[in-house]
């Protein structure tokens, strides 16, 4: 079996949703697994990875709204908003969503449904350089 690590970086624009499928299928591809499990790891607290729809905008727009509802700025009950008003709501929905994600390699490629893509949710309004690391493992 092999295991093989690789740092991925992602420069965002700010809030909202940037598709990682092409950066994570040229990586799974040129590790030569054929069977086996991608898994992402996001290296922060203010942004989160899910797997979204990636055909029809709305969905994206949507999910983005929802978050902003559950999860709002300037809420008088934060206490933790020495870096301003979109951290502790950033935080917050890091926590509604997901620091990683895995996908199964099947047959040469990642197992992701047909409008199924993975995505880097900034919840944070400013553009950041985010971390992340893909784990590869299969034969």
């Amino acid at each position: 079996m092999t295991h093989q690590q690789h740092p991925l970086q992602v420069e965002t624009r700010g809030r909202g949703m940037t598709e990682l499928s092409a950066e994570l299928r040229d990586l799974q591809r040129a590790s030569g697994i054929t069977t086996g499990l991608a898994v992402v790891f996001c290296q922060h607290t203010s942004c989160s990875l899910v797997i979204q729809e990636n055909a029809d905008p709305s969905a994206s727009r949507d999910l983005l709204a929802w978050l902003d509802r559950l999860a709002p700025e300037h809420d008088p009950a934060y206490t933790h908003t020495a870096e301003g008003p979109d951290d502790m709501p950033a935080h917050l929905r890091a926590v509604l969503t997901s620091s990683s994600e895995s996908i199964p390699i099947v047959d040469g490629e990642l197992a992701l449904g047909t409008w199924q893509g993975l995505f880097l949710l900034e919840h944070r309004r400013a553009p950041h350089t985010r971390r992340l690391i893909v784990h590869l493992s299969g034969e």
